[in-house]
This record gives C-alpha cells, sequence and structure tokens, in this order.
C-alpha cells in the first residue's frame, strides 16, 4: 500500500525509532510503534514493527494479533516461529507444539527453521517434558560445526535443556561450544560455564572483593 509523501515520511521516522529502540529501551519502541500504527495501519511493515515491539514489552496477545495482520498483508511466512513463541508467552505452548508441524515451517529458510526448534523445544518444557525438548534440539544443525548467526543460540539450548535433566558434563561442553560460537555476545553461555566450573567473578573495584579473596 502506498502513502502519501508526507505521511510515509512520518511513517518511517516512527519505525526508524521502532529499530533503534527495541534492545535497549522497548517501553520507548512500542511507543513509536504505536504512533505507526495509527498512521498507517494498513501497512504490513508497519503491523510487523508493531509486533515486535509489542514483543519486546511481553504483551504477547497485542503482538500475534499485527504479527497475524502482517502475515495475511504480505503473505510471507517468515513471522511463523515468532507468532509460535507469542503462543507460549499467553499460556499456550501446546498451540506452539501444533504450529511446529505446521505445512508453514518447510517454507521457512534455515534460520528460520531453527527458530522454530527452539520455540518448540521451549513449548516442551513449558509443558513438563524436558526430555522431549532435548530430543527436539537435536539436529543435523545442531551436529554441524559451520557458524551461522543463529549457531549460538541453538547451542546453548541444547546446553540448557541438557542441564535441566541432569546431564551436567554434557551440557558443559555444550556451554562451551556456544561460547566458542557466540561472537557478538548473543547468550551469557561464558557465564553459565564458569557456573558450572564454579567460577565466582569479582568486582575489582568493590571495597569488599578483598574480603572475599581471604574468605
Amino acid at each position: 500500500m502506498s502513502l502519501p509523501k508526507t505521511l510515509a515520511t512520518d511513517v518511517a521516522r516512527n519505525l526508524v525509532m521502532v529499530a533503534n529502540l527495541l534492545d535497549e529501551e522497548p517501553e520507548r519502541a512500542y511507543g513509536y510503534a504505536r504512533v505507526a500504527l495509527r498512521l498507517a495501519s494498513r501497512v504490513a511493515a508497519v503491523r510487523e514493527a508493531a509486533g515486535f515491539a509489542a514483543y519486546g514489552v511481553e504483551k504477547y496477545s497485542e503482538a500475534l494479533t499485527e504479527f497475524r495482520a502482517a502475515r495475511r498483508m504480505s503473505g510471507s511466512v517468515h513471522l511463523w516461529p515468532i507468532m509460535a513463541d507469542c503462543e507460549r508467552g499467553i499460556g499456550r505452548p501446546e498451540r506452539a507444539l501444533a504450529m511446529a508441524g505446521e505445512p508453514e515451517v518447510r517454507q521457512l529458510d534455515k534460520a528460520g527453521q531453527v527458530e522454530m526448534r527452539l520455540v518448540a523445544a521451549g513449548a516442551r518444557r513449558d509443558l513438563g517434558q524436558p526430555e522431549a525438548a532435548v530430543v527436539t534440539l537435536q539436529s543435523p544443525e545442531l551436529a554441524s560445526t559451520a557458524v551461522h548467526p543463529w549457531t549460538a543460540r541453538l547451542r546453548y539450548a541444547y546446553a540448557d535443556a541438557l542441564l535441566a535433566v541432569g546431564r551436567e558434563e554434557e551440557a558443559r561442553e555444550w556451554f562451551a561450544k556456544a561460547v566458542e560460537a557466540d561472537h557478538g555476545g548473543t547468550t551469557n553461555a561464558s557465564d553459565r560455564l564458569a557456573e558450572l566450573d564454579g567460577v565466582e567473578f569479582v568486582d575489582a573495584l568493590d571495597p569488599d572483593a578483598d574480603e572475599l579473596d581471604e574468605d
């Protein structure tokens, strides 16, 4: 849908602010997204941005509504995994699992399919099925030595799932593998690894640090 030039400019400015603030200031991003939505609710990109902004402040029902609208308008399936995660956020993990088995998943690119696997594993844990979560994450992508943008998160999720079922040594191994792949610091795998190794970090500027060292 095309917009008048002035309106399109206003909408674009708000969407830029959403993108810039989403990670660090999600509440402000949400505010800008609501403005863009009021200006151009029939534009798929606006509905998608509004969905991500709502998701960022844990308004999962609202986010799901926006993602569904964006999908109807664009015909794209790329939002399928986050829509399923919204179902988890609402408290419907069984619906997220059902979505993991829908034909739309086969239309996703590799990153989307990995994301769907992560959501499905999370849904299994929501349902009190930790062993099933471990099995869900086992895949060629997990076994691959190649590093992709999603590799660290996949390895981290697998390590966490292993830890949840008491397989601590294997969990340590996979947290270490997650650290190797996490070039952008997207996980706290290094902290989890240190925790398993019994390493305790002390702030050198903390006046109590010396006392902790002595203890």
